[in-house]
């Protein structure tokens, strides 16, 4: 299992950070060869279903993750979603934080563990700090 962070500023107020990291859909956008959907459809609340579904036709795996914590930002509250990983493959859990910044800019903290099986640890490590930094950079630029 490997636990990663990701930190980073942008020059979004918290609640538009907040909109495009929790646009489940943008995610598999941003990350290669990945479809979100949201089941149920609509506003994301505790209990929501995010599922990734990663893989090339019918070679590959879906990462099912439930939303168990889903407190948006306010008026300089930070913000915090927790999706618990429920998939037969993938395993874990991961967080997503908005907090007030410098300059009315929005600080944002990605924190995540991951179990993928037959992956060692030091290539998933890897791996997940590269796609998922890649993937928070550009769904806080928006494209």
């Amino acid at each position: 299992m490997v636990t990663f962070l990701l930190e980073r500023t942008a020059p979004l107020s918290p609640d538009e950070a907040w909109r495009r990291l929790t646009a489940w859909p943008r995610h598999g956008e941003v990350v290669p060869l990945t479809r979100v959907t949201v089941v149920p459809p609509g506003p994301t609340a505790e209990g929501t279903l995010v599922v990734a579904r990663s893989g090339i036709g019918p070679l590959g795996f879906d990462d099912p993750m439930e939303v168990t914590v889903w407190r948006p930002p306010a008026e300089g509250v930070s913000g915090l979603c927790r999706l618990e990983k429920r998939g037969r493959v993938v395993r874990g859990w991961a967080e997503l934080e908005v907090h007030p910044g410098p300059g009315g800019r929005a600080r944002v903290i990605w924190r995540e563990t991951l179990r993928f099986p037959l992956v060692p640890e030091r290539l998933l490590g890897v791996a997940a700090r590269s796609v998922f930094g890649r993937a928070l950079n550009r769904l806080l630029r928006g494209s």
